[in-house]
């Protein structure tokens, strides 16, 4: 006859469940984040979901990015849009980053309040909201730059500096096979660069244009020929802005993907932001040297989380669903052969046909498919070597709970 000590006992057989008194209790977790304590604090003391970044891999991305830039004479004014941290932000720059490019306002603001310069704010301010934060930066921050793609804004910008009394560099965005954004290349473009010139105060600082459909062109060889095609006029475009008597002294746009193409192209300068945590959709793309995966850059960054329930065979329930931004695409760390699921909001579902198992309460990384979407969900970085942590970093500033 099987007692309470026994039942208890058997339950737990075989999970994933360390003793209470072998883990560090939540607020103990916390109390030591906050003074910067990780002695003894591993993976499985933390909350999930949450994000985790492996140090090792991070650093390798990083180093391998700047080395080529300085081989290939191409500069980098590394995206923040991916990992939205001024201390990454920091560490990029001291490795020699032209500056930070920036794809909303707030992360603009974020990087010149930590003391960063030449942020670029890469979308065209409009609206009142915007154009008067984006005057407000060029007044806190010289070195800070913003684009624009349409006259109206450049007439925008110009009256609101003159109100504040400060001067903006601006650049002019061009169309580079994505309709979302960008004038028109050759002549009009010209025009557009020669009105930010005459403006009393308004720098004309060069000109962008990202071509995002070539980032994740399958294949290296197409994905040249696709950025060619959308990056080429852009450039032809620099050059007659030059050859009119304009200053273009910038040229930028590119991305991690094309990071090796765009150089031959004519660009002076890269826009790449994936590269320093890298996602299962980037992979997929390809390699100059391996058309069936892109291995260039690792996979940095995982999203943790924990089994929470093992009642059918060949299936375990995790807690990250769709608040997690759990996808289909995603992948399981050390488990190559797992499906991955959405089953609701707080809930994902992990299957696999045989020889492989999981259990109640062990805790799982998966491999996120779109490294925008994911940061954009959590307040901070689990900064780990192997299970341990070792440092944590905050997600825009974030201070408030770690779970939503």
């Amino acid at each position: 006859m099987m007692n309470r000590r026994t039942f208890v006992a058997s339950a737990v057989t075989g999970a994933a469940w360390a003793s209470p008194s072998k883990m560090f209790r939540y607020s103990e977790v916390e109390a030591r984040i906050a003074r910067r304590d990780f002695s003894g604090i591993t993976k499985d003391d933390l909350p999930t979901p949450s994000l985790c970044v492996d140090k090792a891999i991070f650093e390798k991305n990083l180093e391998a990015m700047f080395a080529h830039c300085k081989s290939a004479g191409i500069g980098l004014r590394a995206h923040c849009k991916i990992h939205k941290s001024p201390v990454i932000a920091k560490k990029q720059m001291a490795m020699g980053s032209l500056g930070i490019c920036c794809a909303t306002i707030a992360e603009a603001e974020l990087m010149v309040k930590h003391g960063i310069k030449g942020v670029l704010y890469t979308c065209q301010p409009a609206g009142k909201n915007k154009i008067w934060r984006t005057v407000a930066l060029a007044q806190r921050e010289p070195t800070f730059m913003a684009v624009a793609d349409d006259p109206l804004t450049v007439d925008l910008l110009e009256e609101a500096c003159a109100a504040a009394g400060t001067k903006l560099t601006v650049l002019v965005d061009l169309y580079a096979g994505l309709t979302r954004a960008g004038h028109a290349t050759g002549r009009p473009g010209v025009e557009l660069a020669a009105k930010i010139d005459s403006q009393k105060n308004l720098k004309l600082g060069g000109i962008m244009g990202y071509s995002g459909g070539a980032s994740h062109t399958r294949g290296w060889e197409a994905r040249r020929l696709k950025s060619i095609k959308d990056v080429q006029p852009v450039v032809e475009t620099a050059l007659a802005v030059r050859k009119a008597g304009l200053p273009a002294p910038v040229i930028t746009g590119g991305s991690t993907g094309t990071y090796n193409i765009d150089k031959e192209i004519g660009l002076t300068e890269l826009q790449a932001g994936s590269f320093v945590f890298m996602d299962t959709l980037y992979a997929g793309v390809g390699g100059k040297g391996n058309d069936a995966r892109y291995t260039d850059f690792d996979i940095a960054l995982t999203v943790l989380t924990t089994v929470i329930s093992r009642n059918h065979p060949n299936q375990a329930t995790i807690d990250a669903g769709n608040k997690a931004m759990l996808r289909p695409t995603d992948q399981v760390k050390s488990h190559p052969g797992m499906i991955v699921e959405n089953q609701g909001a707080e809930y994902g579902i992990l299957r696999w046909t045989g020889g492989d198992e999981l259990k109640l309460g062990q805790k799982v990384e998966l491999y996120t498919s779109n490294l925008d979407m994911t940061t954009n969900c959590y307040d901070r970085y689990y900064v780990c070597e192997g299970g341990r942590l070792v440092d944590v970093w905050p997600v825009m500033d974030r201070a408030g709970a770690v779970q939503r």
